[in-house]
């Protein structure tokens, strides 16, 4: 690997770390940031339900698959997404297979590309991408940016998370909007505002934080 691509990744991660100290981005497998469990939509268990998702997924795709393959497999409320490429038409139907039987998981959703394998500079482009679109949630005053979880693939945005219509509306529009994004998919639970007041507190006023 050329020592400008190592430094280009490394700046990139460190852009997007320091970007999300709230909602955790995920390119390539790797999650960048970690969500506070306070102030996450999902419950404490289920919060842990998907970490263990997401690990045992992960693992079990790998040792069946092995290394001719690059999946990633992303929870959210026990909805698992999966995202990156295989070769053939197989490998996808048997990664569903294997995500499918994890423990917990309610539904899989196989985004999973047929082809060539992403290369070092598309997954490099795809790190960078995410902290712009991070950059926006954040910026975007009409939004809880650690609402979203947003995975990144060669261009494609695929939203999840706990939201009403008018975040989801709102975020997929500021995100088609930024240079480099090719499409958005919406992996999201929609909930109503009235659920939302239930599931997150109003925050105290000025007065009442005296």
């Amino acid at each position: 690997m050329k020592l400008t691509t190592i430094r280009t990744l490394t700046l990139a991660a460190l852009a997007v770390a320091s970007l999300s100290a709230c909602a955790p981005l995920v390119v390539g497998g790797a999650v960048v940031g970690t969500a506070l469990v306070t102030t996450d939509r999902r419950t404490t268990g289920t919060q842990v339900e998907d970490t263990g998702i997401e690990t045992k997924a992960t693992y079990r795709i790998r040792q069946a698959l092995g290394s001719r393959t690059n999946i990633n497999a992303q929870a959210f409320n026990r909805v698992l997404l999966l995202t990156g490429e295989v070769r053939n038409d197989a490998d996808k139907a048997e990664a569903e297979r294997i995500a499918a039987g994890v423990e917990n998981v309610i539904r899989v959703v196989n985004e999973i590309e047929v082809g060539f394998i992403s290369s070092l500079t598309s997954r490099s482009n795809d790190l960078v991408l995410a902290g712009k679109i991070k950059a926006t949630l954040i910026d975007a005053r009409d939004l809880q940016s650690n609402a979203f979880d947003v995975v990144v693939e060669r261009g494609e945005v695929y939203l999840m998370g706990l939201v009403t219509e008018r975040e989801a509306h709102r975020a997929t529009e500021l995100i088609r909007g930024i240079p480099g994004v090719k499409k958005v998919v919406r992996v999201l639970e929609v909930i109503s505002e009235e659920e939302l007041a239930r599931r997150v507190p109003p925050r105290p006023s000025a007065e009442q934080s005296k």
